[in-house]
């Protein structure tokens, strides 16, 4: 089992990437993966 998981600094800059049309597929396809690999956290 991997355990190295993305930072929420990452993680915040992905989810920017994925929201902004500017940037290319790969470029998302990118984001999408250091997201996937993203401690889950629950809202309060």
């Amino acid at each position: 089992m991997n355990k190295k998981q993305t930072n929420l600094d990452v993680a915040t800059k992905a989810s920017d990437i994925l929201r902004d049309k500017r940037y290319s597929d790969k470029s998302k396809s990118v984001a999408g993966s250091a997201l996937a690999q993203t401690k889950d956290v629950k809202s309060k």
